[in-house]
């Protein structure tokens, strides 16, 4: 009797079984390899594919650079530097200098560091944006000198025999601007992959309808064939729906219909959304309504805002204007041309146009007031 007792247990145990739910291919902790490399290239370039908001921030500040103009010693050469910055190939498909400047911040801003080749010996015929992930830089015979060394695909490291051509460069400390981020991306899919499931399995509208045949009346005995009819019927009804027509269902009988997790309500996510995006816009030094995050009624970019926007924007101009003007440099050395290059940029407008034209207004109205304190200062 002991035997059939312990078989009843052990049977009465696997009744409940537990079923684990399956993970998002996306999660940026499932995406991440298990050898991630020193500049983190991998998971910077899948960080942005996730996460389009992280994206947009770094394509935002790339374009709120601006624009510049390079700027020759010699005035005879101006033409020639101005030809060879609208013309010069970048990569396989890009031309200008502009197009490699918005490619060589891009490149700084996500990975920290970005490095630019020029593959020929007399004269710069192309820049070619190279894969930082590639190349290790360490210290060369001197603390002020550099060395390149290329990743090859066994592992080992050959040194680069021209240093002279490649143009490298870093943020503070070679940290990429996305640094500290895909902690809290996680989070933020995380919580956008539950409500997708939530959505699917409540957001859908379906139906329950229970059909309570009366013992009494003898339904029971057709309660099978009834159940069918019914749900057939119904069936018909929620098709007809879809191309417009409109048809009623009715049914005799103790019939029930409820809408399947209609007592539920979806989580409220806007709070712990809202917390991962103000520390993500934080991080990216990028005014949130920039970026279409309206958490304001009347929300705009105040003076304090612009006035920290335009430093950060100054301080990418710092780091590039060195890269620029080594490279112009360079061909006018190669031409021949024993002149330097400089770089002017383009006046960061952040201020709304109502604030610019009071400011013109104003000025305006000043200077009339000067004129007519000349002219009567002159009549005295």
């Amino acid at each position: 009797m002991n035997l059939f007792k312990k078989k009843r247990r052990e049977a009465a145990r696997q009744d409940i079984q537990l079923v684990q739910a399956e993970r998002s291919p996306h999660m940026l902790s499932d995406a991440l390899p298990d050898n991630v490399t020193p500049i983190e290239k991998e998971l910077y370039d899948r960080l942005r594919y996730a996460v389009p908001i992280v994206d947009a921030a770094l394509m935002k500040i790339v374009r709120l650079t601006g624009g510049f103009r390079v700027v020759c010693s010699d005035e005879r050469f101006q033409p020639m530097l101005e030809r060879f910055a609208e013309n010069v190939p970048v990569g396989l498909t890009g031309i200008s200098l502009q197009t490699f400047a918005d490619s060589y911040l891009d490149s700084l801003l996500t990975y920290g560091s970005a490095i630019v080749a020029d593959p020929n010996e007399k004269r710069i015929a192309g820049l070619y944006l190279g894969d930082v992930s590639k190349v290790e830089v360490t210290e060369g015979s001197d603390p002020l000198s550099r060395k390149y060394l290329l990743r090859m695909p066994g592992g080992k490291l050959r040194e680069l025999a021209h240093p002279e051509r490649i143009v490298y460069s870093e943020l503070t400390g070679k940290r990429s601007l996305l640094r500290g981020l895909p902690s809290l991306s996680s989070i933020l899919l995380r919580i956008y992959q539950c409500i997708g499931q939530n959505f699917d399995r409540a957001g859908n509208v379906r139906y329950a309808v229970t059909y309570k045949p009366d013992k009494d009346s003898g339904d029971a005995v057709w309660s099978r064939e009834r159940a069918v009819q019914i749900a057939r019927e119904w069936a018909d009804g929620m098709n007809s729906s879809r191309y417009g027509q409109v048809k009623d269902f009715v049914a005799v009988g103790d019939i029930d219909i409820k809408v399947i997790g209609a007592e539920n309500q979806l989580f409220d996510t806007n709070v712990p959304v809202r917390q991962l995006l103000e520390q993500i816009t934080a991080k990216l030094s990028i005014p949130p309504f920039l970026l279409g995050l309206n958490w304001n009624s009347t929300e705009r970019m105040s003076a304090q805002q612009s006035d920290i926007l335009t430093s950060e924007l100054e301080y990418y101009r710092r780091i590039i204007t060195p890269v620029i003007r080594g490279i112009c440099n360079s061909f006018l050395c190669s031409e021949g041309i024993n002149a330097v290059c400089s770089v002017e940029w383009d006046i960061i407008n952040l201020q709304d146009e109502t604030e610019l034209a009071e400011a013109r207004l104003k000025n305006a109205q000043a200077r009339e007031i000067e004129m007519r304190l000349d002219a009567a200062a002159r009549q005295d």
